[in-house]
């Protein structure tokens, strides 16, 4: 009697710790939809925005915006494959459709620092300064906020699957929360000081992450889970 006890209850241990797993890789895959809709409405807004008051810092966050976006892809199918392959000897390793994505996401990192590069050095020489960074200031405010309460969620989500890859995915994230305070305080200066070169040191701030990102990117093709420069602790 007391084996047959003793079983049912390791049964309904194993069953509850099942059903936790099932619900926080739910959560994992519903935060990774989240980031992926909010970087595409959060690109074209930028994009746009940023084209008609001529702030390339805004202009280069919504680019960034949408490579995230091919970004979120990727973790997508990873979260889907870690939770399919949980337990297993395959369970660390990237398919090649997530190899391909950061690939592309890597290189497309690269390209935008390229451009931006080059657009700052010419608005520099030419003078050519935004009408308006007011957008930016709202924009890079938001994002501080929703890319906060993301970092902390997939973090929470991370630990509690003990998944070192969820764990780098809320570091990264974590960058894009720094990317926007360094767009906040070059639109912040702007608008309340009109120092000429604001946009432009925004510019380059946003630059420097998107190089940064890029060869995180390239580094997680060879294996190195744990990105973004930070902790996976």
């Amino acid at each position: 009697m007391i084996t047959v006890q003793k079983t049912t209850a390791s049964q309904l241990s194993a069953a509850t710790i099942a059903g936790r797993r099932v619900q926080l890789y739910r959560m994992a895959r519903l935060l990774a939809l989240f980031t992926i809709a909010y970087n595409l409405i959060e690109g074209l807004i930028s994009t746009v925005l940023g084209f008609q008051d001529e702030t390339l810092a805004l202009f280069g966050f919504g680019l960034d915006s949408f490579i995230e976006t091919i970004s979120g892809v990727g973790v997508l199918v990873m979260i889907r494959r870690l939770e399919r392959t949980a337990g297993t000897s395959t369970s660390t390793e990237r398919t090649e459709f997530e190899k391909t994505a950061l690939r592309i996401t890597g290189w497309s990192f690269y390209g935008l620092s390229a451009m931006l590069a080059v657009t700052t050095v010419l608005n520099v020489v030419t003078g050519k300064v935004p009408e308006s960074t007011f957008w930016g200031v709202v924009i890079a405010c938001i994002s501080i906020a929703v890319m906060t309460v993301l970092v902390l969620a997939k973090k929470r989500v991370g630990k509690a699957l003990g998944s070192i890859p969820i764990i780098a995915d809320a570091n990264c994230t974590l960058v894009c929360v720094y990317m926007s305070i360094v767009m906040l305080i070059s639109a912040f200066v702007y608008e309340s000081t009109h120092f000429i070169y604001a946009d432009a040191i925004g510019a380059l701030g946003i630059l420097w992450f998107s190089i940064k990102e890029g060869r995180e990117c390239f580094e997680k093709v060879k294996g190195h889970e744990c990105g973004c420069e930070s902790s996976c602790g």
